[in-house]
């Protein structure tokens, strides 16, 4: 089923037409009530009046999250205050929070979009959402509830934490979609198992998942854990928050982009340059709906590639593939490209293991040390030491011959290290870089 079947099977001719209308009023409008804008139009030498095509988005400047930043708190919003309806803003755990706006009519488009972000995973009216996202100035939590809402279904809004009441809750009062971070839903299957909770006596049938890149192996993981079928949603607080793509259940192959709302691009990471479909980038955003705060070729720094096949699900919009990590988080070794997505895939692949892990960047002297912790499972937990030593050498081989960088690698208890109840800290950079 598709909540708004006029405009996700609408044809590529009549969607690009919409897309076009709707960019040259989002960027007329920006240059008149934004002065970042304007003035970054002006320094690249381009008007609204240039943008006759959509091939015409490349000659607009890029939208940084520095750029967000030293516009805080408000500076970026294109309406009054006296209109803004709801703030939200990250978390700032590298520097100022982002703080993004909405007006009433954006907050009604938003729960629109997560009505078919909830029913392309699965969800129905008769489902009831068990949604583990952070509420409050996180995008997560809230972005959910509405959508779930507006699709006419049940929610339960338990937010993050007290995992054991949580179980509790799935136990007792029987939902049927699990909406959190991957990490956290592995870390939920622990805490039931340890309480003698089935979730094969669940009634879960699927989990929408994000908030952080994960691998397809850790996909496999999380519907064996919890027996449901787990689905990849993406959205960023910058441009939204949750809700810009989601797979649908039928194919499980890619995130449609709601692109009567986003326009999206893949351009060099380094070069900037527009990439095309099928060709891996940097994934960028230009809002085309929003009033309050509408963001122009917004550089996500997460990596993807489009893809403009049709699906089986009868949905046109383009696909977006999983998200394989972040250009600014990607780690450098030695000269190589290394990203956290990766090394989960050979851990994972491995089959000792649990999917909890931590990359540890030292520098020694002159040279870069990766220190891979990584979880062993109870069984092999209880095996003899000159085993163990034999496993961490046979995982450091293979991280080598996959990757082709060189690791140490130190095995920890079951449950070593620790859990988050939102995005897992997954790389501890030493460095002074």
């Amino acid at each position: 089923m598709i909540f708004n079947e006029e405009f996700e099977t609408m044809p590529r001719e009549a969607l690009e037409a919409i897309q076009l209308r709707r960019l040259q009023a989002t960027v007329a409008r920006v240059y008149n009530t934004v002065p970042f804008y304007r003035r970054r139009f002006e320094e690249a030498g381009v008007s609204p009046a240039d943008i006759r095509s959509l091939a015409d988005l490349s000659r607009l400047p890029f939208t940084t999250k520095t750029d967000l930043r030293d516009n805080y708190p408000f500076g970026m919003f294109a309406v009054p205050m006296d209109n803004i309806t709801r703030i939200h803003a990250s978390s700032g755990t590298t520097g100022k929070p982002t703080v993004v706006g909405y007006t009433a009519r954006d907050i009604q488009a938003w729960a629109e979009l997560m009505a078919r972000t909830l029913m392309a995973a699965g969800a129905r009216r008769d489902d009831i959402v068990h949604n583990a996202y952070g509420y409050g100035l996180f995008t997560g939590g809230l972005g959910v509830h509405y959508g779930a809402e507006k699709l006419g279904a049940s929610v339960i809004p338990i937010s993050g934490g007290n995992t054991k009441r949580q179980v509790m809750i799935m136990k007792d009062f029987g939902p049927t979609i699990l909406t959190c971070t991957p990490s956290y839903a592995l870390h939920v299957a622990e805490v039931a198992a340890e309480m003698g909770v089935d979730f094969g006596d669940l009634k879960f049938k699927a989990g929408i998942f994000g908030a952080e890149p994960w691998s397809e192996q850790m996909r496999q993981e999380i519907e064996r854990k919890l027996n449901l079928k787990a689905m990849d949603i993406y959205g960023l607080s910058e441009v939204m928050g949750p809700g810009v793509s989601i797979e649908c259940i039928e194919a499980q192959n890619g995130l449609h982009v709601f692109e009567d709302h986003f326009i999206p691009e893949i351009i060099h990471p380094q070069t900037g340059q527009p990439l095309p479909c099928g060709t891996p980038g940097e994934l960028v955003f230009t809002t085309i709906t929003k009033e309050a705060f509408p963001v122009i070729r917004y550089r996500t720094r997460d990596l993807s590639v489009l893809h403009a096949e049709p699906c089986r699900c009868g949905r046109t919009l383009v696909r977006m593939g999983r998200i394989q990590g972040r250009s600014d988080d990607m780690l450098i070794i030695r000269g190589v490209n290394v990203f956290p997505s990766q090394i989960e895939s050979v851990i994972i692949d491995a089959g000792h293991f649990e999917p909890h892990y931590q990359l540890v960047v030292d520098r020694l002297g002159n040279m870069d040390q990766l220190t891979v912790r990584v979880e062993v499972n109870e069984a092999m937990f209880s095996d003899e030491i000159k085993n163990l030593q034999t496993i961490e050498r046979e995982l450091e081989r293979n991280i080598r011959e996959t990757l082709g960088v060189s690791t140490q690698v130190r095995l920890v208890e079951p449950k070593g290290i620790q859990r988050s109840e939102g995005k897992a800290v997954r790389v501890i950079d030493n460095r002074k870089l």
